[in-house]
């Protein structure tokens, strides 16, 4: 099956009524723990920053709310400083906007991946009823692997971030830079989410060893399509969807070859 057949495929799983039903829990829930962090923030806002910077550069002075959240006090020492100096002003605003695009796109991601761990089996199964009933499930891993993903590909996606900074300064190549530790993350999560669920560990294996630059194109398309503001809340579904289609059929090579053999 050529790739846009296999998209087409998808796009048809993905607006029936079965997917559509499962689509808006993680739309809901990660749209209702947005409004309730947002909520949180609001009494310091962006728009208390700007007040801060307007002072900073007047040479007024100003004093913080002792009863500010922590992450408010940091954003505003930072600044501070910056804002002394005349050579490091401009990194205020490339400040504010990294962090606050990299913190809108990180939670988006990373809670609908979370979310969506839990909904993988259903919507592995209603495929599996669907297009392939002679496949057999095998899926591997325990309750706590994970877990233990999630925790390794966000420790290696901070170490990233880290050894990247020198490359955020450097038009153009800060985008790669600043995507590539969240790419990381997004295909690992969202790989081993769907493997996990109907792969065995040697399907798996097999299947990496000779596709594995094939799921690492499919896993990237769906990452830039996860960078349209705020797509990935009702999205997600559908990149379980394009994937499972797409291990569905390698597995069925694999059982047809050993048919064969």
């Amino acid at each position: 099956m050529r790739e846009i057949e296999l998209i087409e495929r998808s796009l048809g799983d993905f607006f029936t009524p079965s997917i559509l039903k499962i689509a808006i829990i993680p739309f809901l829930v990660t749209l209702g723990i947005m409004i309730i962090i947002f909520m949180g923030v609001a009494d310091y806002s962006l728009s208390s920053l700007d007040q801060v910077i307007i002072q900073v550069q007047n040479g007024e002075e100003f004093t913080l709310d002792p009863n500010a959240p922590f992450y408010y006090v940091w954003a505003v020492n930072i600044l501070t400083f910056l804002l002394h100096y005349s050579i490091t002003a401009w990194l205020a605003g490339f400040l504010l906007f990294t962090v606050g695009t990299f913190f809108i796109l990180f939670f988006s991601i990373f809670t609908t991946l979370i979310i969506i761990g839990f909904l993988t089996p259903m919507i592995i199964e209603t495929l599996r009823k669907k297009h392939y009933p002679e496949v057999k499930l095998k899926g591997h891993g325990s309750l706590v692997s994970p877990i233990l993903v999630a925790l390794k590909s966000l420790f290696v996606m901070m170490f990233l971030f880290i050894l990247f900074i020198p490359f955020y300064f450097i038009p153009f190549v800060n985008i790669i830079a600043f995507n590539l530790p969240i790419y990381y993350f997004f295909h690992k999560l969202l790989n081993f989410d769907v493997t996990s669920t109907m792969l065995s560990s040697s399907e798996y294996k097999e299947i990496y060893r000779s596709q594995k630059n094939l799921f690492r194109f499919r896993t990237l398309l769906l990452y830039f399509v996860s960078m349209i503001p705020f797509i990935t809340l009702f999205s997600t579904v559908f990149y379980v969807v394009y994937l499972s289609n797409g291990y569905f059929l390698e597995l069925k090579k694999i059982s047809q070859n050993r048919l064969e053999v």
